[in-house]
């Protein structure tokens, strides 16, 4: 098996912190997540993440005006130079100073950065340079006596205006003016969050957190009082080069014209934009409430609660239409459309970590379990969330679907197993225990009928009919909490692992209700059925991963992982990473759709990919390099160690501006599952893996969210069976003498995805029957596979649907005969199938709907003309 796996996307995760920025063309927002950035397209419904880190959380981003360079600047003030339509990382710079303001003046040849009470301004690198240092400093600008809040530029580039918590606000001219000193904007009460240009640059806004808004404008004097300050006013005459609005902004004297208030009782503004072609102000609450004003009239537009918490970022797309929210402490995101009132886009990942998840079995969708108590259901496809569910009122432990049916299981600390139906998205059966318990795992046979759970707290199994809810039977025997339940895929076993350093086999469905107990050296963690059932695996807490063959009732394999999983020294270890004993171990295991492979997490950064029958590690996954959680550093930092202990560890909450965030209203000795401002991080760590049906990827449940790997597809080469005349203009040579066949098995055997494509899209209809029925069998699987894939992203619907007819009718005894060698071939397959069939019936509807509504209006357009003719002169006359 190749593990050329590589990261692919974030799910789970959708806001942290920071700033939200729209792309250029208005279609796109992008938001911080972690120490990544995520890209959701609004108009194509999909979520995209980088695969670049931060070494930290990311404070701030900014996206140049013509969407080529992407800025992001983590918590400590270390920035990465992107190019954005490539991900590519170009450079790594470091501020020096946490920056809380990053912005690109319009014409984009500059960079404002907030430096505490500085700013400096960047020239911006070129995009399409490898340079050596490519950061030029152009000036730094002084004069703010505490923190910088936010940077603004006027329309032109010329000038920009800074705000700060010294409740004052700046203008400063990009290059030297004889005779401009800075502009003060002065007569808040409080800190001044953000201050902005009109669209002809001669209103200027400020909002203050207080909720003031103040509307500047140049003072009307009279010709002596210009005089008499001719001192720190020296009129420059405007030039033919396009400096009169510069001039202008500058040498006005600004003053006061009108003072608002939002006078929202008990709130705090925490966030604002403004839209200078429509004049609109958006302004983010504290109580989760926003409202838009149109300015100058401060006419208030509307008025909405969108979040229970406080809104911590917000931001307008270039057209004036849609409106995006970020909410900290909740992770949400939410897209607003002002003028018809509707969510764009409405996403919100898990309030607590995420404990449990599992695939569909057509590789489509992947369930979540958390410690909210929630259970949500994401698209693989598009990494979106498209249905939740509330029911469970503690933490869910344990997730399955059904391997037939839209149906998934979960189960919860709260006492019940649960079903769902994915089809009307209700919980349509409740099971529970004879008297109440923790269910810790969960599992559901191959037929869906039967579903078992493991207690924590009576040490028994508990197994349901779904059909009827009724408990059909107690499995005891256990000494310990069960930790881990599987059903062997042919039905016939049942395999439960325990804290009691023992793995049991049940044969639940046979008369003779035979037990076989394997027993291990540590406490079992985890157990995982090779998918034809023929061997087990069990992950025990001395990292040791040992292989069962279930028939013969005795051990065959055994794979030490302790070296391999260990790694990363927590904050506030005494002994260092190689000799800390937490962590090595692992907590979730799972076989890849061949069974060759078995993937293995815990409570470490890294996630292992074994091969079974070598014992061997084929891999090693870093599942983050983020330091703002513990865990990720080999050695502590010598440097953060103070008299008073670690840097990190310290409680600075009391050191907090905001009263709300210095409140500690956590309960004494609470930690666990604990989201208020004490000092405790989070740790880098794996909950569960599970690899997709397809083979072609594989999740794995984090503390950062959902993290999705799955097969590089950039492999530049990689042949099947190489010859010295093969090549790619023989290929095509062969291909121009329209030697179909020849031409297929060539492009196979070069395995290079543009060849193939190109000679797949050349077979005309007629021959695909004939070419099937002659392929080798050899290349039957990857032709499948092939044509799996190529049905996501054609729009060749019927061309596909022809070639996967034919292959299947021509080799459909072969790929019967080998259908576990075959099972992700397939199975992708099915995928590319289901989504063909949801497209064609979507737009079935559609063009019904609209027939429909042709005919009726035709049916009206009849009834009108024969009213016309009743009412002629002539009708009249005849009646």
């Amino acid at each position: 098996m190749k593990a050329n796996y590589k990261f692919s996307n974030l799910c789970g995760t959708v806001y942290r912190q920071g700033n939200i920025v729209f792309t250029p063309d208005g279609n796109s927002v992008l938001s911080p997540v972690g120490n990544r950035v995520s890209l959701f397209d609004l108009v194509n419904n999909k979520s995209y993440t980088f695969p670049f880190e931060n070494r930290k959380n990311i404070a701030a981003i900014a996206l140049s005006p013509d969407a080529n360079v992407l800025l992001t600047v983590d918590e400590d003030g270390r920035a990465l130079l992107v190019n954005f339509k490539r991900g590519a990382v170009l450079h790594h710079f470091n501020f020096q100073n946490p920056v809380q303001a990053i912005k690109f003046s319009p014409d984009g040849k500059y960079i404002a950065v907030s430096q505490v009470s500085h700013i400096q301004v960047w020239k911006t690198p070129n995009h399409l340079v490898r340079e050596f240092a490519p950061f030029n400093l152009h000036r730094t600008y002084t004069g703010h006596h505490d923190e910088v809040l936010s940077i603004e530029w006027s329309p032109d580039s010329k000038c920009f205006i800074t705000t700060s918590r010294d409740m004052t606000a700046r203008l400063f001219t990009l290059d030297p003016l004889e005779g401009f000193r800075p502009k003060t904007f002065a007569g808040h009460k409080d800190a001044v969050l953000n201050a902005f240009f009109s669209n002809d640059a001669k209103t200027i806004y400020t909002v203050s957190r207080d909720g003031a808004v103040f509307t500047w404008k140049a003072k009307v004097t009279e010709d002596s009082d210009s005089e008499s300050d001719s001192d720190d006013e020296i009129p420059i005459a405007s030039t033919s080069d396009g400096r009169g609005l510069f001039n202008e902004i500058a040498n006005t004297r600004w003053g006061v014209q009108k003072r608002h208030y939002f006078n929202q009782p008990g709130t705090k503004v925490v966030c604002t934009t403004f839209h200078r072609a429509s004049n609109l102000l958006v302004v983010g609450f504290s109580t989760g409430v926003f409202g838009l004003w149109e300015m100058p009239g401060f006419s208030n537009v509307h008025t909405l609660s969108i979040s229970q918490e406080k809104i911590s970022s917000v931001a307008i797309n270039p057209s004036g239409e849609w409106l995006a929210f970020g909410a900290k402490k909740l992770g949400q995101l939410l897209v607003w459309e002002w003028q018809s009132e509707s969510y764009v886009l409405k996403q919100q990942g898990h309030y607590f970590d995420m404990n449990a998840l599992a695939y569909s079995p057509d590789g489509q969708h992947v369930a979540t379990g958390g410690d909210d108590g929630k259970v949500k259901v994401w698209n693989t496809t598009s990494g979106f969330c498209f249905v939740t569910f509330s029911e469970h009122s503690a933490a869910v432990s344990s997730v399955e679907f059904a391997k037939q049916g839209q149906v998934l299981f979960t189960a919860s600390l709260d006492g019940t197993v649960r079903a769902f139906d994915l089809i009307r998205y209700r919980n349509f059966r409740t099971f529970t225990s004879p008297a109440p318990v923790q269910f810790s795992c969960l599992a559901v046979d191959p037929s869906g009928e039967v579903v078992a759970a493991g207690s924590t707290d009576s040490f028994e199994i508990f197994m349901w009919s779904v059909q009827t809810g009724k408990l059909l039977d107690v499995l005891t025997g256990h000494e310990g909490p069960i930790s881990s339940l599987a059903f062997s895929p042919a039905g016939n076993f049942l395999a439960s692992g325990s804290w009691d350093k023992s793995v049991r086999v049940w044969t639940v469905f046979g008369r003779s209700h035979a037990v076989e107990p394997f027993q291990l050296s540590a406490d079992v963690l985890a157990v995982a059925f090779r998918p034809d059932g023929k061997e087990l695996a069990a992950a025990s807490l001395d990292g040791q991963v040992l292989f069962f063959d279930v028939n013969l009732g005795k051990q065959t394999n055994l794979i030490d992982g302790r070296r391999d999983i260990s790694g990363g020294r927590k904050a506030d270890d005494r002994v260092t990473a190689a000799n800390s004993a937490s962590g090595k171990a692992f907590n979730s295991l799972a076989y890849t759709a061949d069974g060759r492979c078995v993937i293995a997490g815990g409570n470490s950064k890294y996630v292992v990919i074994y091969d079974v029958r070598e014992g061997v590690m084929v891999k090693k996954f870093q599942i983050s390099q983020n330091l703002s959680l513990d865990g990720t550093e080999e050695f502590l930092d010598s440097r953060k160690v103070t008299e008073a202990g670690n840097v990190d560890l310290i409680d600075d909450r009391g050191d907090e501006s905001d009263l709300e965030d210095r409140m500690d209203t956590a309960l004494p000795g609470a930690q666990h599952g604990d989201m208020s401002k004490r000092k405790y991080r989070q740790e880098a760590r794996t909950k569960c893996v599970r690899f997709s049906p397809t083979g072609r990827a594989w999740a794995a449940a984090s503390t950062e969210g959902l993290l999705i790997y799955s097969v590089d597809e950039s492999v530049a080469f990689d042949p099947f069976d190489l010859d010295i005349d093969l090549t790619p203009q023989a290929l095509l040579t062969t291909l121009a003498q329209k030697e179909y066949l020849k031409a297929l098995v060539m492009a196979f055997r070069l395995n290079e995805k543009p060849l193939v494509q190109k000679v797949y899209e050349s077979v005309p209809r007629a021959d695909i029957r004939l070419i099937a029925r002659g392929l080798p069998v050899v290349y039957v699987g990857p032709l499948v596979r092939f044509v799996a894939e190529h049905m996501e992203r054609s729009p060749h619907v019927e061309f596909d649907l022809l070639w996967a007819s034919a292959l299947l009718g021509a080799h459909g005894r072969h790929l019967r005969d080998r259908s576990g060698e075959y099972a992700s071939v397939l199975r992708a397959l099915q995928k590319g199938l289901t989504d063909f069939e949801q497209l064609i019936s979507r737009l079935c509807e559609d063009n019904s709907s609209t027939l429909t509504y042709l005919i009726d209006q035709q049916k009206v357009k009849d009834a009108d003309v024969e009213m016309d003719d009743s009412c002629s002169p002539q009708a009249i006359s005849a009646y």
